[in-house]
């Protein structure tokens, strides 16, 4: 199965002209330009993924709790999960049908938002939640609990719990660490906290989280993977724990997590020093 954002022009080309690469090696069953729709997950061994890392994210959520393996081929700019150039795949293909691969699960969240009196909201997420201050941009006032246990209130622009897969995304914008992709981990990391002492914190994803903001402001929103879900009220407290949803990434000897790191974020480089 292809999946392609047709509402972008130059990847729905680039599609049309990768197809028969792909078609050389595998039968392509369906070829997916509508990241809305249902996606036909039966009877399909794994779901190519033409486009960047927002392309994967769409995927992960159409496919919703029938996650099938993926490979990312990158059209787009740093490509984290979607890793592949376009010109590997006569390389990396032969290679999956000789089962010279692994598939490497990533955690998966589940964000509730629950409010009295009212049907709680629902929403399944592979990247992170988001807390956003919003108008008027004052200082804002986040509480965190862990397994109900109240731990601290921010004091800050925004809240993330981020997965290991978001920890290169927003995440790491807010200063927080680069988590490896297959951990069972959650990172929370305020976003310009007010005090030096607040500084990103890892823990378990078998805890459950809940964020309640006591004094929201009107434009304070609740985002999950990049999209915003709801605007939030003193009421609300938003729940996030592990979902049994675990999105699946084809990864092939050679292309693994930490040369991601080094070729994307130009990690590791060595000191060059003026003659």
């Amino acid at each position: 199965m292809m999946l392609a954002d047709a509402n972008k022009p130059q990847i729905r080309e680039r599609a049309a002209e990768l197809r028969p690469i792909l078609e050389k090696y595998v039968e392509v069953v369906a070829m997916i330009n509508d990241f809305s729709q249902e996606l036909p997950t039966d009877k399909v061994d794994y779901a190519v993924v033409l486009g960047g890392d927002g392309s994967m994210l769409r995927a992960a959520h159409a496919m919703g709790y029938r996650q099938i393996p993926v490979i990312g081929v990158n059209l787009g700019h740093l490509g984290f999960l979607a890793d592949l150039q376009p010109e590997q795949l006569d390389e990396v293909l032969p290679r999956v049908l000789a089962g010279e691969y692994r598939v490497v699960s990533h955690l998966m969240f589940e964000c509730e938002v629950q409010r009295p009196g009212q049907q709680e909201l629902k929403v399944l997420g592979l990247n992170e939640v988001a807390v956003l201050a919003g108008p008027p941009f004052a200082m804002l006032d986040v509480q965190l609990y862990v397994d109900g246990e109240m731990v601290t209130t921010y004091s800050c622009d925004g809240l993330i719990v981020s997965t290991p897969v978001g920890s290169t995304a927003h995440s790491l914008s807010a200063g927080g660490p680069i988590l490896r992709k297959d951990l069972l981990a959650f990172v929370i990391s305020p976003i310009s906290p007010h005090t030096l002492t607040n500084r990103p914190v890892v823990d378990s994803a078998e805890r459950v989280y809940e964020l309640a903001v006591p004094n929201p402001h009107e434009g304070t929103s609740l985002v999950v993977d990049g999209k915003v879900v709801c605007q939030l009220s003193a009421e609300d407290r938003i729940r996030i724990s592990r979902s049994e949803a675990k999105f699946q990434l084809i990864e092939v000897h050679g292309h693994g997590y930490y040369r991601t790191l080094r070729e994307k974020l130009g990690w590791g480089g060595r000191l060059k020093l003026e003659k």
